[in-house]
């Protein structure tokens, strides 16, 4: 076993250990989800038992998560740099999250277009909390104020746009596989 197959052993171990506490599940409980021996279970926790296959797929599955997720050791693009957008007096911060879903923290100076022929439409849906300041969401015919910790969610296809009101503001937004596809621009993803 190389220093590395040794690491990624104790890494997915210990990721075993931590979602059954974080579920707050006993040995026993995680051991009868996975049908394992509680003694079976905690030989595969604290390294004194070969961890199979078989038995991580098991374990993800009664942990409620991914064999790819219990596996996985990408880790090399934790800091995420803003994205400076000065035209548009956008910052963004774009965010890991399970494939066909995006993650993208905003920082906007800028109102929303006035122009009705500048709002988008495509499939999908969206969903948004307002971090800090208020923000103005124009969807459909409609002209909606949310302000800090508020949240909005709405399907793609109505014509909309988000601006900032009075000041920055600063918006966390989840865009579906479709309306990602709708946001062409920065990697995939444009704010409106």
């Amino acid at each position: 076993m190389t220093q590395q197959d040794g690491e990624l052993d104790s890494l997915v171990r210990r990721r075993i250990r931590a979602l059954r506490v974080a579920q707050g599940w006993s040995l026993e409980e995680l051991a009868t989800r996975a049908r394992l021996s509680p003694s079976s279970l905690s030989r595969i926790e604290n390294g004194r038992r070969r961890l199979a296959l078989d038995q991580l797929v098991t374990l993800a599955r009664a942990l409620d998560t991914s064999l790819d997720q219990l596996v996985e050791t990408d880790t090399d693009d934790v800091i995420a740099n803003p994205m400076i957008d000065g035209a548009h007096g956008l910052m963004r911060w774009p965010i890991k999250a399970d494939p066909g879903v995006t993650v993208m923290r905003q920082r906007m100076t800028n109102p929303p277009p006035d122009n009705p022929a500048r709002m988008r439409a495509h499939p999908g849906r969206e969903w948004l909390v307002v971090l800090s300041g208020t923000a103005i969401l124009l969807l459909g015919n409609r002209r909606l104020r949310v302000e800090t910790n508020q949240a909005a969610e709405f399907p793609t296809m109505l014509p909309h746009a988000i601006g900032a009101e009075g000041g920055p503001c600063e918006v966390l937004g989840i865009f579906d596989r479709d309306a990602r596809r709708g946001h062409p621009a920065d990697k995939g993803i444009a704010v409106k």
